[in-house]
């Protein structure tokens, strides 16, 4: 059997007591709840790319997620389309964009699968997926009963939802809707965009461009998986971007990159983690002595796996940087990936 390393982005965990590959949405439910029935450890594992595993995982029964289509509604000037749990996400926005339809251009690159992204509610580039979603199937772990879950039962937040703060269960398709602008994206509300575009916040300006733009910031951070790319075996963005009181923001340095957070109600402020990472005196490429895991040479937010690392070691350095921060600023650092079989 696979160890749990092989089918990770962080390379990292060890061999699981079963895995599971379910190709279709009825197998995926059915051997959920043969599992669940059990009562045993489990885990529903789609592209691998936001989880960091243990070495001792052989309690851990595994639901490999691989089913695949897309269903497509038009409507005037929309289109909704019903992406299976398995669809890798760069790929929908790949083919969002082929389609000339706008919402999820901003996204392009992000690693992992459908089914996964509304658990984080996940974004870039000012887009997240809260700004499109409209539904998902779940199978829901404590009735063992199919539900259709809107926005109102996700509550989505900042790299945030329902699902993330304990609703169990899995999702097995989501509805999405896009907009035909005529191959134009939605308002730009990035500035790394509309400054590398040569454009301003928000015109609207070709989906291709747009993806093509994100693609390069995101590959030149080590954020596009790649395997010529030792800084990409990672979890991306290891820490979210801490929100705080507006008036705890004013005692941070005027150097501090901060932007509005997404409740905009001038109370609260979002901090870079990155810069408040390396203003602790973690930079770019540090490593703990003895250990295989690093900051990305590229992207001091991002944790990576130099070759041989363990899920322990991973661990060992974020909680090292999470004292690091909280020592000069305060500030408790949340992780953004799931570890499992530990805590940070």
């Amino acid at each position: 059997m696979q160890a749990l390393k092989e089918l990770t982005s962080m390379r990292v965990g060890g061999v699981p007591a079963s895995i599971t590959v379910c190709s279709t949405r009825e197998q995926l439910i059915e051997k959920a709840q043969e599992i669940w029935s059990t009562g045993e450890d489990w885990i529903a594992l789609g592209g691998g790319t936001n989880l960091v595993f243990a070495e001792d995982v052989s309690n851990l029964h595994v639901l490999q997620i691989k089913t695949s289509g897309i269903e497509k509604t038009k409507l005037d000037g929309k289109q909704v389309w019903k992406i299976q749990a398995g669809v890798g996400w760069d790929e929908l926005v790949a083919e969002s964009v082929a389609a000339g339809l706008a919402g999820i251009e901003g996204m392009s690159g992000i690693p992992g699968t459908c089914g996964a992204a509304p658990v984080q509610n996940i974004g870039a580039y000012g887009q997240e997926l809260s700004d499109v979603f409209l539904r998902a199937e779940f199978l829901d772990y404590e009735s063992g009963e199919l539900v259709i879950l809107e926005p109102r039962d996700l509550k989505f937040g900042y790299r945030d939802s329902a699902i993330k703060r304990g609703r169990t269960g899995i999702i097995t398709w989501i509805e999405l809707e896009l907009i035909d602008l005529e191959g134009l994206s939605r308002p730009l509300y990035s500035g790394q965009i509309a400054g590398a575009l040569n454009s301003e916040m928000g015109k609207h300006v070709s989906l291709k461009d747009v993806r093509d733009s994100v693609l390069k910031l995101r590959a030149a951070k080590g954020m596009v998986l790649d395997p010529q790319d030792p800084n990409s075996v990672s979890c991306g963005s290891f820490f979210t971007n801490p929100i705080v009181s507006d008036s705890f923001a004013r005692t941070i340095s005027d150097e501090a990159p901060k932007w509005e957070s997404q409740e905009d109600d001038g109370l609260t402020v979002k901090l870079s983690a990155a810069w408040l990472i390396e203003q602790a005196g973690i930079g770019k490429g540090f490593s703990l002595p003895g250990s295989n895991a690093a900051i990305s040479s590229k992207h001091a937010l991002a944790i990576v796996n130099k070759g041989g690392a363990t899920g322990e070691q991973i661990a060992e350095l974020a909680r090292y940087i999470q004292e690091r921060v909280a020592a000069k600023f305060g500030i408790n650092l949340v992780p953004e990936p799931n570890l499992i079989g530990f805590s940070v």
